[in-house]
């Protein structure tokens, strides 16, 4: 088993900065990638960004050159800086981890409310 607690969320203006943590505990050692995705009211859950254990990144392509994720190995925890935020980025952001299990499995955490007003 795998469990995820998100932080670091708020409500922030156009142009700022946040920084949301996933602190994972568990079988921490089975995670092969974790990811970040958000759901804004009224829409589908969306993918935002991944890394995997050998530290290459994906990100979709609203946030390039704005959002970084990285991963601390030693505290078992991944963070999504955001900067440069805007109006629609406003969303429940949650957090992924991929297992290496057979079968694999992702586990999610309870999501953390980012607003950008404008």
């Amino acid at each position: 088993q795998v469990q995820l607690v998100e932080s670091g969320g708020g409500l922030v203006q156009a142009g700022g900065s946040l920084r949301l943590s996933c602190a994972a505990s568990g079988s921490t050692s089975s995670i092969a990638t974790m990811a970040w995705y958000r759901q804004a009211s009224g829409k589908q859950r969306e993918f935002v960004a991944r890394i995997i254990s050998g530290g290459s990144t994906q990100y979709v392509d609203s946030v390039k050159g704005r959002f970084t994720i990285s991963r601390d190995d030693a505290t078992n925890t991944a963070y999504l800086q955001m900067n440069s935020l805007k109006p629609e980025d406003t969303a429940v952001y949650f957090c992924d981890a991929h297992t290496t299990w057979m079968p694999p499995r992702d586990y999610w955490g309870q999501g953390t409310q980012v607003t950008v007003s404008s």
